[in-house]
């Protein structure tokens, strides 16, 4: 009888537990946690750590559910993070997930989201068509895509200018491109763009086309400029050690990660468009993580840590309006759904779920003016999610 009843009691305990387990909100974090963009990972995991402390008060609950983070790691790989998004949807029961970092392992995984009829909300891949041809929608996207990126650079380059670009050949640098293309025509009739090199992610000797780069430009009249889009380790440095200079050409490397942008302190008066920088936003939840990620990390937050922190907040926010995990409940919530980030406030577009958002043009500021390590920019302007027309391109 005693065995009976340790059975019956052993049955009982593991129904209640599975039952509670079963109660808990499952958040699947898919992201490159190892691979060429570790360092963008690890900022990602951290703000959104740091957004879903904010968010629920430091409790990690809601709808008074506990929020259980799942991680995966698809190892910078596309076939490796679609095996782990279905995993992590159809093993671990996940009622949504987050990432990735790098938009070809985005670009796989948008389908398993179809396939499980779950939301997959984009942080911080940026290719335009994870939101435009491949997009279906069970997507989501925090971060910016390529298009806000190049409108953002469009606009910090006035007037008659010639040039040549330089971005990664994968999805990333050619959508980054194309939009930049389509975004200087409309924003700067008077810009020509002369020259396209496309070289491989992992390039560390750049000397072969950005020779063919100098070759094209250095006869132009005017301003010439170098408009470089790259993710990882930066070609700025090594360009600059070219001596583009000497021909009369300047470089526009968009925004990076601190680390990367402590190497740019010598660039005084270099312009350009980023996404986040922490000393720009002027608001509590920025003050907040600025404060709290000194404390905690000794330094401050940065491009990714910010979008890690903004999806976490639409997370939670988006759960909060539907008040269930239901897949249908969510879509209809976060569909046209505005939400406080670092940032400022971010609002999901109905026809696409991009987040449209501000961005931000930055000077490099002079070494006499820097504070400290980490002080580097200058805020020229901030460019209003308003004025920046980003065209809605899937097709559905």
């Amino acid at each position: 009888m005693q065995t009976r009843h340790a059975v019956i009691a052993g049955i009982a305990l593991a129904l209640c537990t599975g039952s509670a387990w079963a109660q808990d909100i499952k958040i699947a974090h898919v992201y490159d946690k190892t691979g060429p963009l570790e360092a963008y990972a690890k900022q990602s995991s951290i703000g959104f750590t740091m957004g879903l402390e904010y968010a629920t008060g430091g409790k990690m609950e809601l709808l008074g559910r506990k929020l259980v983070v799942i991680e995966k790691d698809t190892q910078n790989k596309p076939d490796v993070g679609k095996a782990q998004l279905a995993a992590a949807y159809g093993d671990d029961k996940a009622d949504i997930a987050v990432g990735p970092v790098n938009s070809g392992v985005g670009l796989a995984m948008l389908p398993v989201a179809e396939e499980y009829k779950k939301v997959l909300l984009v942080e911080p891949a940026v290719a335009d068509s994870i939101t435009g041809d491949k997009w279906n929608r069970y997507i989501f996207r925090t971060s910016r895509n390529s298009t806000q990126d190049a409108v953002a650079g469009a606009a910090t380059l006035k007037g008659e200018v010639t040039i040549a670009t330089l971005a990664q050949d994968y999805a990333f640098g050619r959508d980054g491109i194309k939009a930049f293309k389509e975004a200087l025509a409309k924003a700067n009739p008077k810009a020509k763009i002369i020259h396209e090199e496309y070289a491989p992610a992992a390039t560390t000797d750049f000397t072969a086309p950005v020779e063919r780069i100098f070759e094209a430009l250095k006869d132009k009249p005017g301003r010439k400029v170098l408009v470089i889009v790259w993710a990882g380790p930066h070609p700025m440095v090594k360009i600059m050690g070219m001596n583009p200079g000497r021909y009369g050409i300047e470089l526009a490397p968009g925004g990076n990660i601190l680390p990367v942008m402590k190497s740019w302190k010598s660039y005084a008066g270099v312009e350009g468009a980023i996404y986040y920088y922490y000393g720009f936003p002027k608001n509590k939840m920025n003050d907040w993580l600025v404060k709290e990620h000194e404390k905690r990390y000794g330094q401050p937050p940065d491009f990714f840590t910010a979008g890690g922190f903004a999806a976490a907040m639409a997370v939670v926010d988006g759960i909060k309006k539907a008040g269930s995990t239901d897949t249908e409940k969510l879509i209809a919530a976060m569909e046209g759904m505005s939400f406080d980030t670092p940032k400022g406030m971010m609002t999901f577009r109905k026809e696409d779920h991009q987040a449209m958002q501000d961005m931000y043009q930055f000077r490099i500021k002079k070494a006499a003016d820097q504070k400290n390590e980490w002080d580097l920019l200058d805020l020229v302007r901030v460019i209003p999610a308003a004025e920046m027309s980003i065209p809605i391109q899937n097709k559905r």
